[in-house]
């Protein structure tokens, strides 16, 4: 496998070239190494043995990867989440900075015409991953995600910055039941994530990730307006840690969940992709052409995809970190200050870590 790894004091991040996906990230903290993201158990496994029409991006699904469109690629012809998620990248620079390191990485291939940029750039002691994907050129417009996922051996807790509302799609990931199964009911929404409809009725709470829940279900989380980071946090009940995944909301309005715990049972799934979640913060609907066009995200006033034009660049910004948690509870709140990250549990103690205040950008206005 082509990979590219680079590292800062205290943290190391790989790139597997072929797919544009995060293969690895490690992070040193009080003597452990945390491992914040996840690998399907198949990738590695002989190709031959798994399906034929498998998109590559699902042969080597791993850590984060950029979506560009987000699902379905039916406005140009590209696997999905589109070919940055599933073709190759290149290395064009590669280098220390004072403080730590810089990578950059280029699509190979076009997206509606442009050319298409990852970087990544780690910090000495700063236990965060900050990336940044630059569109340059092209024409039409383009949705786009990221596609971070963790995995938990015991369950964990989420927590959110302020959400205005979680809708589930009109149908589920796995509605026949002789390939999965499913929990939430669809379509259906609320303003309360402790709230949430189920299929067989009731509610469930989207902050709790039980192992005994086995389900592949999908939900949209809309941002509220509080002009902060909008941020995702998972206290992971084993590791002992707390996964976080920020965002600037103004770029990357919508958080999709994606719980993925034994809820397929076909292959290469076959009931193995345990614990899974995906914290995938987007500016999108579900698929290029309803991105594109007339989407209920838009009447709610939410941006699904950015224009591009020759002549002009549209970047956006992420951030993936993890730190040592002992709490059963993920977090209650967390403050970005200028250089700190500042992390309040539910019993009122505050963690903080080294953090760049200023890379994601808040408050700056964002192209269309």
């Amino acid at each position: 496998m082509d990979t590219v790894t680079i590292a800062a004091k205290g943290i190391s991040v790989s790139l597997d070239l072929a797919v544009g996906h995060i293969a690895a990230m490690e992070v040193e903290a009080e003597g452990r190494i945390l491992k914040p993201l996840h690998r399907a158990p198949w990738v590695g496994s002989p190709r031959e043995t798994l399906p034929a029409n498998l998109p590559e991006g699902t042969v080597r699904l791993s850590g984060d990867f950029l979506c560009a469109p987000f699902s379905t690629s039916d406005v140009e012809p590209a696997p999905l989440h589109g070919w940055p998620a599933n073709s190759e990248w290149d290395v064009v620079e590669n280098g220390a900075i004072v403080g730590g390191w810089r990578a950059v990485f280029r699509l190979r291939r076009k997206v509606m015409g442009a050319a298409v940029d990852k970087v990544f750039t780690l910090r000495d002691d700063h236990p965060f991953l900050y990336q940044e994907h630059v569109f340059s050129g092209g024409s039409g417009a383009i949705s786009v995600a990221h596609h971070p996922m963790t995995v938990m051996q015991g369950g964990g807790r989420l927590a959110f910055s302020p959400k205005r509302v979680a809708v589930t799609p009109p149908t589920p990931l796995e509605p026949d039941p002789a390939r999965g199964r499913f929990m939430l009911a669809y379509p259906a929404r609320t303003s309360d994530v402790t709230q949430f409809p189920l299929a067989a009725g009731g509610t469930t709470d989207l902050t709790a990730y039980r192992m005994e829940d086995l389900r592949e279900d999908f939900i949209t989380l809309v941002e509220a307006d509080h002009g902060e980071p909008g941020w995702t946090a998972i206290a992971r009940r084993a590791e002992k840690d707390l996964v976080l995944v920020l965002k600037n909301p103004a770029e990357l309005p919508v958080t999709m969940l994606w719980f993925s715990n034994g809820g397929r049972d076909y292959a290469p799934w076959s009931g193995r992709h345990l614990g899974v979640l995906g914290i995938e913060d987007g500016r999108t609907a579900i698929g290029h052409a309803a991105s594109l066009g007339d989407n209920w995200l838009k009447h709610e006033g939410v941006a699904t995809a950015f224009a591009l034009a020759e002549g002009r660049s549209v970047s956006f910004r992420h951030v993936i970190g993890a730190v040592t948690f002992a709490e059963a509870e993920a977090s209650a709140d967390i403050e970005a200050v200028a250089d700190r990250l500042r992390i309040l549990a539910p019993n009122g103690a505050a963690k903080e870590v080294p953090f760049d205040g200023g890379f994601l950008r808040i408050g700056r206005s964002v192209p269309a």
